[in-house]
């Protein structure tokens, strides 16, 4: 059992790096697709970490007490380990800490220590400390760690300390849920929201005047929209009229697979059988719109860096990704950039990246501990940190101050937020990103494999 835990570790840094390649985006930490790289890429940063027997935890982690009612009061102090992007993040998230520190009042102290991201291998080198004994009571962390750390007892259950949190409703059911999935538990909680991503939709304005579409407020109208947005003209005087801009700027590479997911949803599929009828059509729409000419015939093997030059240069008229890209885009178009949840169809999915908070079992101050996550999540802090980075809040409050409300780049993230999600984190799950989605899903866009045969290997491969 020892010997599989550990090995477990080794999964898990490869699909930190998997996942830190694709769109994702981590918000205290990681690097992702966008330079700056905030909270999580879908896209940027994305989760990391999973266990090698993640999919169904085979203990339950140190059950949680219940919690007391407050802080005892006598002065206590809490280990609080993080990783930053820069320096600027580093000694933001040191401010938070004095605040707190001066004003919680409960005679709490917490000692914030950086340690560094180092590619995903934060998420290993915390799990080894904590195997050794290691006295941190806090942590930053990423979903995709969590059944690794489940397994191994070393999370507290939070869910009766949230319950009996009075901000418990600031933060929307559909955060807790994708905690709880995390964690293998319908009812269980082992991780505390802080700050994502949520992927939209970016668009130019006047593409969309000059094609005569308004934006898409249905997953058919979407779809229609990439098609009159694919503009024909004869930009070279050869007398022929050629594709100048395309529809769609489709990511077929490795990170393709989250953008792909809000199309399979739309259609009234999911990620628990991609072999419905509708998760098929899901497919057969992608591979239209690659086949019909409305994504770039470059698309199979465009990566992040691809779709955002295409899309900067013109050559297409929307694409997929989050907030981490948007202070580029608006330095590159000014006012003619803009963007939009994934529209509704059937069903409705984007993809969430995601930095969050855990307390460990070894904690001995679990209640106070939770005044320190809490306040992150919806206290002071996480004003202070989210207007800090740019990254999406997950209280409601602090999404309605006008830093969050008057950017249009952060209001398409906040109104995907109700429906945003993640994939299965399954052992399976740092293969099927990095080689099986790209080269299959290329196989159908190719025409090689039919929708059904491809969502078939996709089925079989990631829940083999």
């Amino acid at each position: 059992m020892r010997l599989k835990k550990f090995l477990s570790v080794a999964l898990a840094t490869a699909m930190t790096a998997a996942l830190i390649a694709g769109c994702g985006g981590g918000a205290a930490g990681g690097s992702t697709d966008s330079a700056q790289a905030p909270a999580a890429d879908a896209g940027a940063a994305a989760p990391e970490a999973p266990a090698a027997d993640a999919a169904a935890p085979e203990a339950p982690a140190a059950e949680a007490e219940a919690p007391a009612a407050e802080p005892s009061g006598e002065p206590v102090t809490i280990k609080f380990q993080y990783w930053a992007d820069n320096t600027d993040y580093s000694q933001l998230m040191q401010d938070i800490i004095a605040k707190f520190n001066a004003e919680n009042g409960k005679g709490i102290t917490v000692v914030g220590e950086e340690q560094p991201w180092d590619g995903g291998a934060y998420s290993e080198n915390l799990f080894n400390a904590k195997m050794g004994g290691s006295d941190v009571d806090v942590s930053t962390w990423k979903l995709t760690s969590t059944p690794l750390f489940v397994n191994n007892d070393l999370l507290v259950d939070l869910t009766p300390y949230v319950d009996a949190w009075a901000s418990k409703a600031d933060i929307d059911d559909n955060i807790y849920s994708v905690m709880k999935q995390a964690g293998g538990s319908d009812s269980a909680m082992y991780v505390m929201p802080w700050n994502i991503q949520v992927l939209y939709v970016y668009y130019r304005p006047s593409y969309f005047e000059q094609a005569g579409v308004e934006v898409p407020k249905t997953y058919d109208e979407f779809l229609e929209a990439c098609k009159k947005c694919t503009m024909k003209m004869d930009t070279d005087g050869d007398g022929k009229a050629d594709t100048d801009v395309y529809g769609f700027g489709m990511r077929g590479s490795k990170g393709g697979q989250e953008p792909w997911g809000s199309f399979i949803h739309a259609a009234g599929g999911s990620f628990e059988d991609l072999t419905t009828t509708d998760a098929i059509k899901g497919m057969q729409d992608y591979i239209d719109l690659y086949q019909n000419g409305y994504a770039p015939k470059t698309a199979p093997s465009d990566g992040f860096q691809e779709i955002i030059a295409n899309f900067k240069s013109g050559i297409t008229a929307m694409t997929v990704h989050h907030t981490g890209s948007s202070k580029e885009m608006e330095e590159t178009f000014g006012d003619d950039v803009s963007a939009f949840a994934f529209p509704a169809g059937k069903g409705q999915w984007t993809s969430m990246g995601d930095t969050e908070t855990v307390i460990f079992s070894s904690c001995e101050h679990p209640a106070e501990a939770f005044e320190w996550v809490s306040y992150l999540a919806a206290g002071e802090g996480q004003k202070m940190w989210c207007e800090g980075t740019g990254n999406v809040p997950v209280s409601k409050t602090v999404a309605q101050g006008d830093f969050f409300q008057n950017n249009r780049f952060m209001k398409a993230s906040l109104d995907g937020e109700s429906f945003a999600g993640i994939l299965p984190i399954l052992d399976t799950t740092t293969e099927w990103i990095s080689t099986v989605w790209p080269n299959t899903v290329g196989q159908a866009l190719a025409g090689q494999i039919t929708a059904e045969q491809c969502m078939q290997t996709l089925q079989s491969e990631l829940y083999k």
